[in-house]
């Protein structure tokens, strides 16, 4: 069984991923905080900002998808409703593979805390917003 999936719902999600993005990471937001933490030069940034926009709208894609496949399947398996379905398994999702893994690998690396915290909240925002988005935007039912 392939889960029903509202495409326009992922893609309204993915966009607000940048647009999260755009506004967490802005200068009189984090953005000054976050690039001391993890050393980075706002002004000179190293790579291709080109390279990490494409990504990273290829990555809040796949984020989208999968968080709306996994939200229909909750959906039916419990029942209830659909939007609070969404949040519940954003925030699970979150929980489970993002923050944790977040975590895992911040610890190994030697990252501080504090940027670990950062960007697990960054997000926790993002799929939150993506799970508002496609839980009042539900798939048509066939």
């Amino acid at each position: 069984m392939v889960p029903e999936i509202n495409y326009w719902a992922v893609l309204l999600a993915t966009a607000s991923s940048m647009l999260v993005g755009s506004i967490w990471y802005a200068r009189g937001v984090f953005g000054t905080r976050w690039s001391k933490l993890a050393n980075v030069d706002l002004d000179n940034p190293s790579g291709n900002p080109a390279l990490a926009i494409i990504t990273t709208v290829i990555v809040s894609f796949i984020t989208a998808w999968v968080l709306a496949g996994a939200a229909v399947i909750a959906w039916h398996f419990y029942g209830g409703s659909y939007f609070w379905g969404a949040i519940v398994t954003a925030v699970t999702l979150w929980a489970g593979f993002t923050a944790a893994r977040f975590i895992t690998h911040d610890a190994f690396e030697g990252r501080s805390t504090k940027l670990t915290t950062l960007n697990i909240a960054h997000e926790l925002v993002t799929v939150v917003v993506m799970a508002v988005i496609i839980g009042v935007w539900p798939p048509a039912l066939g």
